[in-house]
């Protein structure tokens, strides 16, 4: 029986994942009412405050599980010797075509990823730190492989490798970039140039 209610309540929380981001979407997120959010998830206002406080949390929510899927297409589509520019690019093309399934929701969902508003803020924190926290250790591995620099503040070089993502997605939603093969061919070149430097050949 218990298997049988996790199961239940596993349903019940991804029909209101998605109800909420077809709602955020088409009608933007100030304007959806729980009541609204509700009706679209086929449950009552209840239920929705028995998985969720507010519709921050729901944005958290996504968040979380966009962490889970792109660390699972990491580990899928690269292997033990996988160079970090490799790595990067599963888990940055991952979380994009994660984020942006709904155009106008993945929108909202960077701007509460970059933005928090203050009743989120610790959680927010919490999951930037267990991004970093993957990231950080992606990077690592990297050092000991001889790909990158020992003497890097990791924090900054995690920061540095998000914000070309952040660069990309950008492009794509302005229609600087076309398509999901434009944003992996942009980000490959971003990652190239970050890896080997900016300086002419043989200066230092």
């Amino acid at each position: 029986m218990a298997g049988v209610r996790e199961e239940k309540k596993r349903k019940t929380r991804q029909a209101i994942l998605q109800a909420a981001v077809r709602l955020f979407g088409d009608h933007g997120y100030e304007r959806t009412s729980i009541a609204a959010l509700a009706r679209a998830a086929g449950v009552g206002k209840g239920t929705i405050y028995s998985y969720f406080q507010t519709k921050s949390e729901i944005f958290l929510a996504f968040c979380e599980d966009e962490l889970d899927h792109v660390y699972a297409e990491v580990a899928k589509k690269t292997g033990a010797d996988a160079t970090l520019t490799e790595q990067l690019m599963a888990l940055f093309l991952g979380e994009f075509r994660y984020v942006t399934r709904h155009k106008d929701f993945g929108r909202l969902l960077l701007r509460e990823m970059i933005f928090p508003k203050e009743l989120t803020v610790e959680r927010s924190r919490d999951l930037d730190n267990r991004y970093i926290d993957y990231l950080s250790a992606m990077c690592r591995k990297a050092q000991q492989r001889g790909e990158l620099r020992r003497d890097v503040d990791l924090l900054f070089v995690c920061g540095h490798f998000y914000a070309l993502y952040l660069i990309a997605v950008s492009a794509w939603y302005m229609g600087r970039l076309q398509t999901e093969d434009d944003v992996a061919q942009a980000l490959q070149l971003l990652l190239q140039q970050s890896m080997e430097g900016l300086l002419p050949a043989g200066k230092k």
